[in-house]
């Protein structure tokens, strides 16, 4: 078993509290000495109680995916002799209802482009690559949503 950290702090200071106008804004403090600031999503909780250049959770969520899977594909690719120049994700997460009637990240979509150094994987090697990093990405297989991956192009 293994075990990950993250710290979160909010403090209200001044603010009122009890009329709901109070900041989301917070932060995450995570062991390797980095802090982001973080905040509900505006299109949850309106500005000014959203902060929109903070990273919310479900941005976090979605990248979260976005980077377990290159993660994995970069793996996979040198496994097999391949190498990955840049690798590039334009993720989307879709939050609405689910079957449960539930609001859910219902589906996320990661379109990664990569370009190689050398030779590249034919399309059907380079499908097998993405479909085996899906497979054994944790964060994808922990979500009850759909998470999808197309190639960019």
């Amino acid at each position: 078993m293994k075990q990950f950290e993250a710290q979160l702090a909010w403090h209200r200071g001044s603010q009122p509290f009890l009329d709901q106008r109070y900041s989301r804004a917070h932060d995450w403090s995570f062991d390797g000495g980095i802090t982001v600031r973080a905040s509900s999503s505006p299109l949850s909780v309106p500005v000014p109680m959203s902060d929109p250049s903070c990273v919310d959770p479900e941005e976090a969520l979605v990248a979260a995916a976005s980077s377990c899977h290159m993660l994995f594909f970069l793996s996979l690719a040198a496994q097999r002799g391949f190498v990955v120049d840049t690798y590039h994700d334009h993720a989307v997460g879709t939050l609405d209802t689910d079957r449960d009637g539930k609001l859910s990240m219902t589906k996320i979509v990661l379109r990664p482009r990569v370009t190689w150094a050398g030779e590249a994987p034919d399309a059907a090697a380079l499908a097998q690559i993405h479909h085996i990093a899906h497979e054994k990405c944790y964060i994808a297989s922990s979500l009850k949503g759909e998470v999808v991956v197309e190639e960019a192009r």
